[in-house]
């Protein structure tokens, strides 16, 4: 087994935004990186970027001229996957497909030496799954960084049933020295940011589905009560409505058609309509001349109170249930929420702020009302509350 240090080459698969991004972070640290893409012009405006990007990076003193020379000469662009036969680490940066990654892993067992680690950067799909590819699922894991990679600073450490150990450690200790925030989750749909972000997209959507409030009022709540940076219709907006609609299609069948995770019919049909958000200027909101900036939000101080009531609830509910079963710690879980998504805060130092009665009293309420599995009280809540118990 390998030792990670600065002379192990790193392979990664895919020159869009986000391998791009991965292999400017290796650079950075001394790797020798090799970019591999069958798309000639993909390779082309990676390399122009990333120029770009370590160019603008000397100028504001980020970094000095000689030092953005120096990752510049770490990085090799290729479009032969021959060339990551020293590598000691592979990470895929793929389109999110599957049958995709399972092919290319298994190309890449063709290839790689006996020592060399193979990584997924997928952000839904099951690791497991991905490493079935290869003929030594032992050393394939899953490393799910976050866009864009050289400012996010969680990685998010996934093993599969039959990673090995050792492979886990040495990828924790090699995220730590390339300066990132490691978290360790199990191998369930969405991992840890994607399963318990979801209330914040989906019950958003759910509200204004109801008629309760239109989407600068919700976004106006969860900023001007949540202290959020951005609310969840802009959120959605900047991620793109095809990407976020298809991780919740991805967790709500993963889940068993769990209804939590139940997709919205209006963000569907924008989907349908081409309006993804930001990337297309038109999403929830109107980009092509900052419409967006015209709206008026409803400020009546009871109409907020309810839309963050709700939608905090909902959070601190889905993350009690990635703790209840075990899918990561509750350290990780709160640096998750606060590197991944940029909370303001960790939603369980949030629960112990609110009160978990009242939290638990506000989810019991929504129960009530709707009848509907989807906002059942997570089991850990309900005993916490009954003995005035504090996370």
């Amino acid at each position: 087994m390998i030792n990670f240090n600065k002379h192990i080459k790193i392979g990664v698969v895919g020159a869009g935004a986000m391998g791009s991004g991965i292999a400017q972070v290796a650079a950075t640290f001394g790797h020798e990186v090799f970019i591999y893409d069958n798309s000639e012009q993909a390779l082309i405006k990676s390399k122009e970027n990333l120029n770009s990007t370590l160019k603008m990076l000397a100028e504001k003193g980020k970094i000095s001229f000689e030092e953005s020379e120096q990752i510049s000469r770490k990085l090799i662009f290729t479009n032969n996957l021959n060339d990551f036969n020293k590598c000691g680490l592979v990470i895929e940066a793929i389109i999110e497909d599957l049958d995709a990654k399972k092919r290319l892993f298994s190309q890449l067992d063709e290839i790689v030496n006996d020592n060399c680690f193979l990584a997924t950067n997928t952000s839904s799909l099951s690791v497991m799954s991905v490493a079935s590819g290869s003929r030594h699922p032992n050393r394939v894991i899953g490393l799910h960084f976050f866009n864009p990679a050289p400012i996010m600073k969680l990685v998010e450490i996934i093993p599969a049933l039959t990673t090995n150990p050792q492979v886990t450690e040495l990828c924790l200790n090699l995220v730590k020295e390339w300066g990132k925030i490691p978290v360790i989750a199990k191998d369930t749909p969405g991992f840890i940011v994607n399963k318990v972000a979801r209330p914040y997209y989906g019950e958003a959507l759910r509200i204004y589905e109801e008629g309760i409030a239109d989407f600068v009022t919700i976004d106006y709540a969860m900023k001007e009560i949540g202290k959020f940076k951005m609310g969840p219709f802009e959120l959605m907006d900047l991620i793109g409505n095809d990407v976020n609609y298809k991780v919740t299609e991805t967790v709500f069948k993963e889940f068993y058609y769990d209804q939590r995770y139940k997709p919205s019919i209006t963000q569907k049909r924008y989907v349908e309509a081409g309006w993804y958000g930001r990337k297309t200027t038109r999403g929830f909101y109107d980009y092509s001349n900052n419409n967006e900036q015209l709206l008026t939000p409803n400020k009546d101080p009871e109409l907020l109170q309810d839309i963050f009531n709700r939608i905090i609830a909902m959070l601190i509910n889905e993350a009690a249930d990635t703790l209840f079963f075990g899918i990561a710690t509750k350290d990780d879980i709160e640096l998750a929420v606060k590197f991944g998504v940029n909370y303001p805060k960790g939603l369980f130092e949030w629960a112990n702020e609110i009160g978990i009665d009242k939290v638990v009293k506000t989810l019991q309420l929504l129960y009530e009302k709707y009848n509907e599995d989807r906002y059942r009280v997570c089991p850990l809540l309900k005993n916490m509350a009954s003995v005035n118990k504090k996370f």
